[in-house]
């Protein structure tokens, strides 16, 4: 008996605590954000405990702005389309070892704090096999990553 009352005060003190927002974001995020987006709309923060992430829209693109804890820019991703990329990026991925398996999911074209640009394509060979690739304004592939 007693073990079955630790486990429903276990189930209910999870339950509880996976509703509760962890921390408020911090004002000096949302006062970033406004300044640099004032013209976003559907605003949706997310804290990520070391930094939050801002998922809105703006000029019809869904985006992704990340700032760390201080209110700090890192980086911003926009949704993008892979027939809007320059023909230097679609020759890289194309002479990449994904071109003829992979199929093309999604592609963002990200911009960081440093001024640096950079292309991410999400490929996918099966429900399991799933990668993102990142190009440079050249098309050189940088590096992959595991995709979930």
């Amino acid at each position: 008996m007693r073990k079955v009352l630790t486990f429903f005060a276990a189930l209910i003190f999870f339950s509880l605590s996976s509703f509760s927002q962890v921390r408020k974001i911090p004002a000096e995020v949302t006062t970033s954000f406004e300044k640099q987006y004032p013209t976003a709309k559907d605003v949706e923060y997310k804290d990520a405990l070391t930094s939050v992430q801002v998922h809105f829209k703006m000029d019809d693109a869904k985006m992704v702005a990340k700032y760390n804890s201080k209110g700090e820019w890192k980086e911003t991703e926009k949704e993008w389309s892979y027939d809007k990329l320059s023909p230097e990026i679609i020759d890289g991925f194309q002479k990449s070892k994904y071109a003829d398996d992979w199929k093309v999911k999604e592609t963002a074209v990200i911009n960081s704090s440093g001024g640096f640009e950079r292309y991410r394509i999400k490929v996918e060979k099966s429900d399991v096999q799933k990668k993102y690739l990142f190009f440079s304004k050249e098309g050189r592939l940088m590096r992959e990553a595991v995709a979930l």
